[in-house]
């Protein structure tokens, strides 16, 4: 399950990496740079979402 988790968050942060090139920082607000923001928040929950799953696994492998 560990080794999902690093994975999906590898896959993540390529995600957040890809979509910070698509952004045009003179008008974030404007084009395709507004889909490239919500793919960059959309990245950062999934790392957030997966950290929390990891320190959920380790609680759980401790506890037991």
């Amino acid at each position: 399950m560990k080794k999902l988790i690093l994975a999906l968050g590898f896959l993540a942060i390529g995600l957040v990496v890809f979509n910070c090139f698509y952004v045009d920082f003179d008008a974030p607000m404007q084009g395709d740079s507004i889909v490239a923001l919500v793919g960059i928040v959309a990245g950062l929950c999934a790392i957030v979402l997966l950290a929390l799953l990891w320190v959920a696994k380790t609680i759980q492998d401790k506890v037991k």
